[in-house]
């Protein structure tokens, strides 16, 4: 089984739990996710089944849509709940204005510094270990995007906003830059991962769904359908699949990222990238 598996991952299972229990309901060998998802964040969480594991890097580099609330007033060493307050307001004075006005320094590209509690490596060792041996160390400033900031609710101490957003955005980050644009400190309370890219909440399944909900279940071609396509025949065909590159004929159109690869009969068989007029191939799938 070759699939993509919309989960709606549940409060306090960590993205890897919420593999391994997709695993063994589908009984298969091989899962992973395309994105981590925090235990205290709920969700879209994509997994892949077998031949799926090759293309998580493609989906991952989806753009997310999230719903997050944040408390005003606090700090905490991990930017959300689970950790200690580090800071605390005298006076929480912010107005609804004053809070989109804040808002509004956050969209198009930023630069922002991860948390340390994330799981970014530093030295072969994730940035959250050291932060739980005391240790912290300078990191580097990150160019994500932020398509859009929309704020849902605002009543003090809390404020709910969706966010758009590129791969690589820290939403712990963004509450808690937020906070201190505002002088107030700010930690996220609640977080929820509504899409990414074509995949919805609205269609993602529980645990207790699968295997019934279809709508959540994706073919590997359906995931991927966000790429333009290249069919590729005979001869042709025979040298991909054994990883030979292709030299592209002028009527082929050209794209500069990555392109599913089709057989003469429409089956995906793999994901290529053109260079110039060269198509290599750069995973084979087995389907």
């Amino acid at each position: 089984m070759n699939i993509v598996v919309n989960l709606n991952k549940s409060l306090n299972t960590t993205s890897q739990d919420a593999v391994t229990a997709v695993k063994r309901i589908f009984k298969v060998r091989k899962a992973g996710h395309a994105g981590t998802l925090d235990p205290l964040a709920t969700g879209v969480l994509l997994i892949c089944l077998n031949e799926g594991t090759k293309i998580t890097g493609f989906l991952a580099d989806l753009a997310k849509e999230y719903v997050m609330t944040g408390k005003l007033g606090e700090s905490t060493d991990t930017y959300d709940a689970e950790g200690t307050v580090t800071g605390r307001a005298e006076e929480v004075a912010v107005t609804r204005a004053s809070l989109e006005e804040a808002l509004g320094k956050y969209t198009g590209d930023i630069e922002q510094v991860p948390p340390m509690y994330s799981a970014i490596k530093r030295e072969g060792k994730a940035l959250y270990e050291l932060a739980r041996q005391g240790i912290e160390v300078e990191r580097k400033p990150r160019r994500v995007t932020i398509s859009s900031i929309e704020l849902l609710d605002f009543e003090l101490p809390y404020f709910t906003v969706r966010v758009a957003c590129s791969k690589g955005t820290y939403l712990r980050s963004l509450c808690h830059d937020i906070g201190s644009d505002l002088g107030v400190g700010a930690y996220v309370t609640g977080l929820v991962r509504t899409r990414i890219g074509g995949f919805t909440l609205e269609n993602a399944a529980t645990l207790d769904e699968l295997p019934h909900k279809t709508a959540a279940l994706h073919s590997l071609d359906a995931a991927l359908a966000h790429l333009p396509e290249v069919r590729v025949e005979g001869e042709d065909l025979r040298k991909m699949k054994n990883g030979n590159p292709l030299r592209m004929s002028n009527g082929t159109p050209r794209s500069a990222g990555p392109v599913r690869l089709k057989d003469d009969s429409g089956k995906l068989f793999g994901i290529g990238r053109q260079q110039k007029d060269i198509l290599k191939i750069e995973r084979l799938l087995h389907l």
